[in-house]
């Protein structure tokens, strides 16, 4: 039960932090923010990427991870990377983002199919979604949307991960085609935490903060 759970878990913790900071800057989201990108990476790393090469011959994981990334780059020019913490905010806009929509829930429901018993991509996944839920809770309330349309957004995003867990394992599918759209979800991870970690930050105090948060969120995850 865990498995549909904790996801959800983490929308209700991103929101709570979101209410907690409101329209501040807070650097604490951005150390989140990096913190989840190096546990998610070394997650795909230590866990996800073995398993799936096990099944898989090395030029078709290969040929997978890249549709992955170029699928991720895809979504990206429609939510414009709010998935590793790009939430572009126009106060005077009125219209629904469907398009942001759309993408994030796309990329939500691929990254549960990964998710199962006895693996702990789970704990990658929560980590992830927490700063990414605090930043879109943020854009969506500065923006001008009805308090249905808002919770409409959230609590459909927030379900997007559970259903792909859910039909990656109990779904009449064949583990082949599972092992194969994880090979495409390591292709997404790779992209948005590579893109996590890389992005260029302010002043040498964060700098060495983030480079911290970085090696916190390896250790960990090397550890679970």
């Amino acid at each position: 039960m865990n498995l549909y759970l904790l996801p959800i878990l983490a929308i209700v913790v991103g929101v709570i932090i979101a209410l907690l900071i409101k329209k501040q800057k807070n650097i604490g989201t951005k150390l989140l923010l990096s913190f989840s990108g190096a546990f998610l990476l070394s997650l795909t790393f230590f866990e996800l990427l073995p398993e799936v090469y096990e099944h898989l011959d090395g030029r078709t994981t290969g040929l997978l991870i890249m549709c992955g990334i170029l699928l991720q780059i895809i979504l990206e020019f429609f939510s414009q990377g709010a998935e590793h913490g790009h939430v572009h905010h126009n106060e005077e806009t009125t219209k629904f983002p469907w398009l942001l929509f759309i993408s994030l829930c796309i990329h939500s429901f691929l990254e549960g199919f990964p998710i199962h018993e006895h693996n702990h991509m789970v704990y990658g996944v929560l980590i992830h979604k927490i700063p990414i839920a605090a930043l879109i809770r943020a854009f969506l309330f500065q923006s001008k949307f009805s308090t249905l349309q808002i919770t409409a957004f959230l609590v459909l995003f927030a379900a997007m991960t559970p259903l792909g867990t859910f039909i990656s394992n109990h779904a009449e599918i064949h583990s082949h085609d599972i092992t194969m759209i994880n090979a495409i979800v390591i292709g997404i991870f790779l992209h948005i935490s590579t893109t996590i970690l890389f992005e260029s930050t302010e002043g040498h105090k964060f700098n060495f903060s983030k480079l911290i948060s970085i090696i916190l969120g390896a250790g960990i995850a090397y550890l679970i």
